[in-house]
């Protein structure tokens, strides 16, 4: 599976994303002499673990500038939603990876929740006199809320993304205006100046983040077209570029305009199947291939992000499945 555009993100910018969310612990990294992410020793780890693998955890080795090698494990809730069980899972993960490699590990958390009740900090197990503590750094992005402001100011990519998700759950209901708030930021990328590998890299996360209707999408990409093609951008165009990036190749390799929106429209239905997927397999561990099967059938990403909604809510995978098959009737 494509990895999700946190974890891109996060290993793409990883310098960035420690001192925005973590500056404590960035202060201690010595960075110059470089860091690994570990993605074979994780994959490892979760696919013999019962909890299996999320979508956007990281494991990096960093060098300290006390000269002690260090392993952290960065972990993104990116559905985010209250689960009992999330302080357990993080410690689990992190006794996983040190028991397997004799290693100490630095867990990190970042929410994307919208609650600012919950705030899970701690997994405790105590039995007489025996107590067992385990304590992470935890970021909610709702606690940015209100700092919009200082944000706008920040050249830290990490601030832009913090800024679209903020749009995001702010505008929930009010299409156009997200789709202006959504050309704002995307504009904005042209305006700092940004190479082209970094315009796309960003691109691509906000535009995973700020969520629009099939036709103000297909409306968004026209006028993201208009504006490259008035700065005279010599390459590509963003909107065009995304839509290859998803695999579709028809319409690209023929040189059709019509062939490349096509592309464009079955990326973002492909993602929003696998969103989905991924939300199922967080909640309810097993999900049947009876299920897989049919969100794969579906041709409408609206009513996929409507059936994403559903999984948030349903207390169960079989009360999923008869929202399931109700919607494809």
């Amino acid at each position: 599976m494509e990895e999700s555009p946190w974890k891109e993100s996060i290993k793409r910018y990883f310098e960035e994303f420690m001192y925005f969310f973590f500056p404590e612990e960035a202060k201690e990294i010595d960075f110059e002499m470089g860091y690994e992410f570990l993605d074979k020793e994780l994959d490892k780890i979760l696919r013999d673990s019962e909890i299996g693998k999320k979508l956007a955890d990281v494991l990096a080795k960093v060098c300290l500038k006390s000269g002690e090698e260090r392993w952290l494990l960065i972990h993104v809730e990116v559905q985010g939603y209250y689960q009992k069980s999330f302080e357990e899972r993080m410690y689990v993960y992190n006794y996983r990876i040190y028991d397997f490699y004799g290693v100490d590990v630095v867990s990190l958390a970042i929410l994307t929740d919208r609650s600012r009740s919950y705030r899970p900090v701690e997994y405790r197990r105590t039995f007489g006199n025996f107590e067992l503590r385990f304590k992470f750094p935890m970021v909610k992005l709702i606690d940015y809320m209100g700092r919009e402001e200082e944000l706008s100011k920040e050249e830290n990519p990490f601030a832009l993304f913090v800024r679209a998700y903020l749009e995001e759950i702010s505008r929930d209901k009010d299409v156009d205006e997200k789709m202006l708030v959504k050309l704002s930021l995307i504009k904005e990328l042209y305006r700092r100046g940004y190479d082209k590998e970094k315009i796309l890299s960003l691109y691509k996360f906000i535009d995973w983040i700020i969520t629009l209707p099939e036709e103000a999408t297909k409306k968004f990409h026209e006028e993201i077209k208009k504006y490259e093609e008035e700065k005279k951008m010599p390459y590509i165009t963003t909107a065009e570029k995304i839509g290859m990036e998803k695999g579709i190749q028809i319409g690209i390799q023929q040189g059709i305009q019509q062939g490349i929106q096509q592309g464009i429209q079955q990326g973002l239905l492909l993602e929003a199947q696998e969103s989905l997927l991924e939300v199922l397999e967080e909640r309810f561990e097993i999900v049947p291939k009876s299920i897989v099967k049919k969100i794969k059938e579906i041709d409408s990403r609206e009513v996929v992000k409507g059936l994403f909604r559903i999984a948030m809510r349903v207390n169960s995978i079989e009360e999923f499945e008869t929202k399931l098959n109700k919607a494809m009737k």
